[in-house]
C-alpha cells in the first residue's frame, strides 16, 4: 500500500512538472527540458533507480517529449505568423549535425559528468534569463553563412547534452542579433524539433545496461515518463503560446531565471557527490 501511495505521489509530481514545463516552453521558448531533466532525475532516483546511465535516460526522455511539444508550439506560433522560416531552414542542418554529435558524446559520459554539464550550462541560461535585457544586442542582424556554420552545431550539441529544445540557446542568439523576442521564441520552437528528432533516434539505439533503469525503457527513452508528461504538456504548451502573445513575459522570465539557477546549483551539488 505504501509503495502504491509513493508511486501515486510521484505520478502527481510528474504531472505537475509536465504542466509547468509545457507552459514555460510555449511562453518563454526556453524548452521544457530545462525543467524535465532535473525532474526526471529526482523522480527516478527517488523511486530507487540507480542506473549509472540515469542522466542519459533523463536527457533522452526529455528530448522525446520535446518532439511533440515543439511541433505543437511551432504550429501555434506559425498560425500567428511569428515563425521566421528563413532562419529556421538555414540553421536546421547545422543544428541537426550538432545534435547527432551530442548523442555520440552523451552516451559515453558518466552521469556525474552530465550533471556537471547541465549544472554549468543551466546557470548560464538562468543568469541570462534573470539578468538579461531586451536592449542587449551584439549585431544588427543574424550571422551570415560563416557565423551560422559555427554557431548552429553548437546550439544543437549543447542542447542535447542538456536534454533541452533549442530555445534556451536559440532565443538568446536571435535576440542578441536584433530579432524581436516573439519572433525569436516562435522560431526557436522549431529548433526544438530539429534537435530532438535525430537525438531521440540515436538514443533509442543507445546501449543502456538493464540494471537499475526504470521499467519500460527503450534504449535510453523511458516510455512511462514520456506518456505522463505529454498528457499535460501538450495542452499547457498551447496555453503558454497564447500567454506569450498576450502579455509581457519579463517578470516571469526573471523569476524563472532565479529558479533555474537554484536547480542548476543543486545539480552541481549532486555531480560533486555532496
Amino acid at each position: 500500500m505504501a509503495v502504491t501511495a509513493h508511486l501515486a505521489l510521484m505520478l502527481v509530481f510528474l504531472l505537475a512538472i509536465g504542466a509547468f514545463a509545457g507552459l514555460i516552453a510555449g511562453m518563454l521558448g526556453v524548452g521544457g527540458g530545462i525543467v524535465l531533466v532535473p525532474a526526471f532525475f529526482y523522480a527516478f532516483s527517488t523511486l530507487g533507480y540507480d542506473s549509472p546511465q540515469l542522466m542519459q535516460i533523463c536527457l533522452a526522455t526529455s528530448l522525446a517529449t520535446i518532439i511533440v511539444t515543439s511541433v505543437r508550439s511551432v504550429s501555434a506560433h506559425n498560425r500567428k505568423g511569428a515563425v521566421d522560416w528563413g532562419v529556421l531552414k538555414s540553421w536546421a542542418p547545422g543544428i541537426a549535425l550538432g545534435a547527432v554529435a551530442g548523442v555520440l558524446v552523451a552516451t559515453g559520459l558518466k552521469t556525474a559528468v552530465l550533471q556537471g554539464i547541465f549544472g554549468v550550462m543551466g546557470m548560464v541560461v538562468g543568469l541570462y534569463l534573470g539578468l538579461g535585457r531586451a536592449s542587449w544586442q551584439l549585431a544588427s542582424q543574424m550571422p551570415g553563412p560563416m557565423g551560422r556554420a559555427l554557431l548552429s552545431p553548437v546550439v544543437g550539441f549543447l542542447s542535447v547534452l542538456m536534454g533541452i529544445g533549442g530555445g534556451s540557446f536559440g532565443v538568446p542568439v536571435m535576440t542578441l542579433c536584433a530579432v524581436p523576442i516573439h519572433r525569436a521564441v516562435a522560431t526557436a520552437s522549431g529548433f526544438g524539433v530539429v534537435i530532438a528528432v535525430p537525438a531521440v533516434v540515436g538514443f533509442l539505439f543507445a546501449d543502456i545496461a538493464p540494471e537499475g533503469r526504470p521499467p519500460f525503457t527503450v534504449g535510453a527513452v523511458n516510455l512511462v515518463a514520456l506518456v505522463v508528461i505529454l498528457v499535460v504538456s501538450l495542452q499547457t504548451t498551447t496555453w503558454g503560446v497564447k500567454l506569450a502573445h498576450a502579455m509581457n513575459p519579463g517578470p516571469l522570465k526573471r523569476f524563472f531565471g532565479a529558479f533555474l539557477t537554484l536547480v542548476a546549483l543543486n545539480m552541481l551539488r549532486k555531480a560533486a557527490g555532496v
